[in-house]
C-alpha cells in the first residue's frame, strides 16, 4: 500500500466502532415492505449524517403515485459531495426497504444484536450493511485533506423490494442526478457486472361458486388454476436447455409463488390468484418472453367452459448488462480487493436482479459491489437470523474507499487530462 492508501484504511480501523453503531441505528428502523411506510427511515438517515456535517436532499415520491404502486411512503436520499473540477461522479446506490421478518428468528430481527462478530437483523447484509459502508468509505476518502476531482453521491431509496421504479427509476427520471459511474450494493468477495431480468404476473381465474355437494351448479376456478399451473411447470425442463454465456449466471427460471383463492372446504372455488415469477438470462429479449408466457397462460384454459383469466403484469425489470467503463469499475475494485482481501475478486453475473440495471438502462456503468458474505445463502438474506460479519464491513468499506480514491485522487485527474 502508498502511505495515502494506507492512511484511508487506517482511518476506517479508528472509526470502526462508529461505523457499528452508525449501522446498528439504521437497522433498529423497521422499513418491512409491504406495507412500505419507508420515509420515517430516511428521515431518521437524513438526521443521522448531520453529525458528519452532510446535508441530504430529501426527494418524496408522491403520495397518490405511491398508493397506485401498492406502499405507503417513499423519500429518497441524495446526498451530494462535489470535490473539484475535472472529475467523475461516482454514485454509490443502497436501498433501506426489506422483506418482512418472516419466522425462523433467534435474535431479534431490528435489534442489531452483535454476537460472535457478527452483526445479526432484518437488512443488515441486504442492503442497510451498505448505508454504513458507503457513508464510511466517503468519509474516510475526505479525511485525507488531498485534493478530489469530480464527486460522489450516495443515493438511498426505498423500493427495490418493488422493483426500483420509485427509488433509482424516479431519481433518474426526474432528471435528480445523472452519475458517471454507479456501484450498488452488494457482496464483498464478488463484484457482479450483469444480473437477470424478472417478469412476474398476477393472473386471475375467475370461474363460479357452487355448492360441494352440487360441483356440476359452478365453474372451479382451481381446477382451471391447476391448468395453467401444469402449463408454467411443464415448460421448465425447455427452459433448463437455454444456456447464458455470462459467467455466475445459469438458465431462465420459473416459478409460481403464491396462490390465494376458495371460499371454504364445502365450496367450489370461485375465483383463484396465482402470483408467478419468470426470470429471463441477459440474452432473452423481455418482450418476447411477455408475449410468450402469455400464451401459455391463456391456452392452457383456452375453451374451459365458465372460465375467464385477468393476467396483471406486476413487475417487467430489465437485465444489467456491461457498459463501456465498468471495466474500470471492475479493475479498480479487484486491484484494491486483492490488497485488503488477499485474494482476487471474481466480476461475474447474478441470477438475482437488482436497482442497478436502472442506471445501466439510463446509459450509466454500475457494478454491485459492498459489504457481505461470498454468497446470498451464508446471509440469511430474507430469512431469520439475516446477519453481516463485521470484519466483511470493514473489508468492504476499505475497498470502497480505495476505489473512490483510484477514481477521485489526484492521479487520476491528471491521467484524464
Amino acid at each position: 500500500m502508498t502511505p495515502i492508501q494506507q492512511q484511508l484504511a487506517d482511518w476506517i480501523d479508528v472509526h470502526f466502532d462508529e461505523e457499528v453503531a452508525f449501522l446498528q441505528g439504521v437497522v433498529r428502523i423497521p422499513t418491512d415492505t409491504p406495507p412500505g411506510n419507508n420515509a420515517p427511515h430516511a428521515d431518521a438517515v437524513a438526521d443521522m449524517v448531520t453529525a458528519f456535517g452532510w446535508s441530504a436532499e430529501k426527494h418524496a415520491v408522491p403520495a397518490q403515485q405511491v398508493f397506485e404502486y401498492g406502499m405507503q411512503s417513499i423519500t429518497n436520499l441524495i446526498i451530494r459531495r462535489p470535490y473539484g473540477d475535472g472529475g467523475p461522479t461516482i454514485a454509490l446506490n443502497a436501498h433501506g426497504d426489506v422483506v418482512p421478518p418472516g419466522e425462523g428468528w433467534t435474535r431479534p430481527p431490528y435489534g442489531a444484536v452483535i454476537e460472535d462478530g457478527f452483526m445479526y437483523g432484518r437488512a443488515t447484509a441486504v442492503s442497510k450493511g451498505d448505508f454504513a459502508t458507503y457513508i464510511f468509505a466517503v468519509r474516510a476518502l475526505e479525511a485525507l485533506g488531498v485534493p478530489l476531482h469530480g464527486g460522489v453521491e450516495l443515493h438511498f431509496t426505498y423500493d427495490e423490494e418493488f422493483g426500483g421504479l420509485l427509488g433509482p427509476g424516479w431519481l433518474l427520471e426526474q432528471q435528480l442526478t445523472k452519475p458517471d459511474f454507479v456501484i450498488a450494493a452488494g457482496f464483498s468477495y464478488n463484484i457482479v457486472t450483469a444480473h437477470n431480468a424478472c417478469l412476474q404476473f398476477e393472473i386471475t381465474v375467475h370461474g363460479k361458486s357452487g355448492h360441494g355437494a352440487m360441483p356440476e351448479t359452478g365453474h372451479d376456478a382451481l381446477q382451471a388454476a391447476t391448468r395453467i399451473l401444469n402449463a408454467i411447470y411443464g415448460q421448465l425442463p425447455d427452459l433448463k436447455k437455454i444456456k447464458s454465456q455470462v459467467a455466475g449466471i445459469d438458465s431462465p427460471t420459473m416459478l409460481v409463488g403464491r396462490i390465494d383463492g376458495g371460499t371454504n372446504t364445502n365450496v367450489v372455488p370461485g375465483k383463484v390468484v396465482l402470483k408467478m415469477d419468470r426470470r429471463m438470462i441477459p440474452e432473452e429479449d423481455p418482450v418476447a418472453v411477455e408475449a410468450q408466457v402469455r400464451q401459455l397462460i391463456e391456452a392452457a384454459v383456452a375453451g374451459v367452459d365458465g372460465i375467464r383469466i385477468e393476467i396483471k403484469r406486476l413487475l417487467l425489470s430489465h437485465a444489467l448488462r456491461p457498459l463501456p467503463g465498468s471495466e474500470q469499475l471492475v479493475a479498480s475494485l479487484q486491484a484494491n480487493g486483492l490488497g485488503i482481501l488477499g485474494e482476487t475478486i471474481p466480476a461475474q453475473g447474478t441470477p438475482l436482479y437488482a436497482d442497478a440495471r436502472l442506471y445501466g438502462e439510463h446509459g450509466i456503468p454500475a457494478v454491485l459491489y459492498g459489504a457481505g458474505p461470498r454468497t446470498v445463502p451464508e446471509s440469511n438474506a430474507k430469512k431469520g437470523d439475516e446477519k453481516l460479519a463485521l470484519e466483511d464491513l470493514r473489508r468492504a468499506t476499505k475497498v470502497v474507499a480505495l476505489t473512490l480514491f483510484d477514481f477521485l485522487g489526484d492521479a487520476a485527474h491528471h491521467s484524464n487530462r
